[in-house]
């Protein structure tokens, strides 16, 4: 058997990553891809904040009411 068979380097002309850089390497390259993100505005934040707070409070109130009613309804067909 020739012994470039029993490599494991890819074939020419195949990207391959460059996973040799190591965990400091992984961490430069998070902190570059993050510079680049466009964070929103504190204003839009607090915002949305606001916004998916009050449906979370819609749901709890919308279930909490459909638990009361249907809890009463299997009460009075059990007779309690």
């Amino acid at each position: 058997m020739a012994k470039t068979a029993m490599r494991n380097d890819p074939p020419k002309g195949v990207a391959t990553p460059k996973m040799r850089r190591g965990f400091k390497g992984f961490w430069v390259d998070v902190y570059r891809e993050l510079k680049k993100v466009d964070w929103p505005k504190t204003k839009e934040v607090n915002r949305l904040t606001v916004v998916v707070l009050v449906v979370c409070l819609l749901v709890v109130v919308v279930l909490s009411a459909m638990s009361a009613v249907f809890g009463t309804i299997v009460n009075l067909l059990q007779g309690k």
